[in-house]
């Protein structure tokens, strides 16, 4: 395991605010993203976002400190971190680089789903055997490889939301299986040197079903696998989620990342696995409401050393930003820590409920920054317009959309599981 040392110069506030209880391992982790993020990966995001080119030299700066392994166990050399961990580092990340902070996500939850997440659910004992050596390779690949592990979701239909079975097929052969279909808006597909690919098991004379879903790795170099279509976006430019075609691709059985039948289990008891996207637009409301009172206060370089925060128009539109902030920070906090299998009604709501809120308060909070600062932020030269973009994007992410979000929250408050209306 890299051992992570706290850095030593003046840090800003952290992302869960200055007074939040945090453990000495969470401080440092912390601490290590925001300086990168304020000596790295700031510096590079905006020409990563003009050529829409995905943030290799970040990727090195994060295997070299050993965040590539934040949630690879301890017992495995990595960093051991929880489900409030990753999304507070996560968050920390998108506040200087909303690309890599989303990208990150992929390969760190591929992760947490295989390892800390995974240990929640009910296996008999051979599969749980076959699974600590899947484990085993994974987490390897990563600590000792640095191999980047991708987690392309989206096909187009309703199989991301969880409404249908997906329809990248996987058929039983011998030593393994054999997969075709089609992942769109695939993350880190210029980057990743595997895929976690979902998809579900086609079995003789039955329908396909959401309960036989796979999770399997599928190497960047499986013969049958292509990549392919332009990406050229409004926002996350950096991410270039391009298109993954599968034909025939042999994947052998030591490949899954999850034991068969184990995905549908974990998205039925262990829901917050689907809200690990909105740390990134935690990070992002937080940096435009950062860039605004920097602005404001003539500290941004480029801008002249003139003062705006003497208006009235000025400080009403920040005290508007700072409430906004402080709801989804609470809430964001406060879903990061109910995160565990078979949550109550209540806890689940409140997932729900804060994915929905961090999206959309993401694109208000840039939306306000940018109407409150002026003309000035919306120039390439500073991050705000980058920002505004790439908060537009976040609500329309499956699986919990903004619309799903809401759907969910309306129709789980009024039926109870089971009922229905005659």
């Amino acid at each position: 395991m890299t051992d992570v040392q706290a850095p030593s110069q003046p840090d800003v506030m952290p992302i869960c605010g200055d007074d939040y209880p945090l453990t000495e391992k969470q401080q440092k982790l912390m601490a290590l993203a925001r300086q990168l993020g304020r000596e790295k990966f700031a510096p590079r995001a905006a020409q990563l976002d003009r050529d829409a080119q995905f943030p290799f030299a970040n990727y090195d700066d994060m295997r070299d400190s050993g965040l590539l392994a934040l949630c690879v166990p301890e017992a495995h050399g990595g960093q051991g971190a929880d489900y409030a961990t990753y999304a507070m580092v996560s968050a920390e990340i998108g506040r200087y680089c909303g690309a890599t902070a989303l990208t990150f996500n992929m390969h760190v939850c591929t992760m947490l789903w295989s390892g800390l997440l995974s240990e929640d659910l009910e296996m008999t004992p051979e599969q749980r055997a076959s699974h600590r050596q899947h484990q085993a390779t994974h987490f390897a690949r990563v600590v000792k490889d640095a191999a980047i592990y991708a987690q392309p979701f989206s096909e187009g239909g309703a199989a991301a939301s969880g409404a249908q079975p997906f329809g990248t097929i996987a058929v039983k052969v011998d030593g393994g299986w054999k997969i075709n279909g089609k992942k769109i808006f695939a993350s880190l597909s210029d980057a990743a040197d595997y895929f976690g690919v979902l998809c579900t098991e086609k079995k003789e004379g039955a329908d396909l079903s959401r309960r036989d879903t796979l999770y399997l790795a599928i190497p960047r170099t499986a013969p049958g696998l292509t990549i392919e279509g332009d990406w050229d976006p409004l926002g996350m430019r950096a991410t270039v989620s391009r298109n993954l075609i599968f034909k025939d691709v042999f994947v052998p059985d030591d490949a899954a990342l999850m034991p068969q039948g184990l995905y549908f289990q974990a998205a039925s008891r262990w829901p917050h696995m689907f809200m690990t996207l909105s740390p990134t637009y935690m990070g992002i409301a937080q940096a435009a409401y950062d860039f605004t009172l920097a602005y404001l206060r003539g500290e941004i370089p480029g801008t002249g050393p003139v003062k705006r925060r003497q208006f009235a128009t000025k400080q009403i539109a920040v005290a508007e930003m700072f409430i906004k902030l402080e709801q989804t920070r609470n809430l964001f906090l406060r879903a990061i820590e109910d995160a565990k299998v078979d949550p109550s009604k209540s806890t689940r709501l409140r997932a729900y409920a804060a994915q929905y809120t961090i999206m959309e308060n993401a694109q208000d909070i840039a939306r306000l920054a940018i109407r409150t600062c002026g003309g000035q932020s919306m120039l390439k030269s500073l991050p705000l317009e980058r920002l505004y973009r790439d908060a537009r994007c976040g609500s329309l992410m499956l699986p919990w959309t903004a619309e799903l979000c809401m759907d969910r929250i309306g129709r789980e408050a009024l039926y109870e599981p089971g009922e229905k209306d005659e």
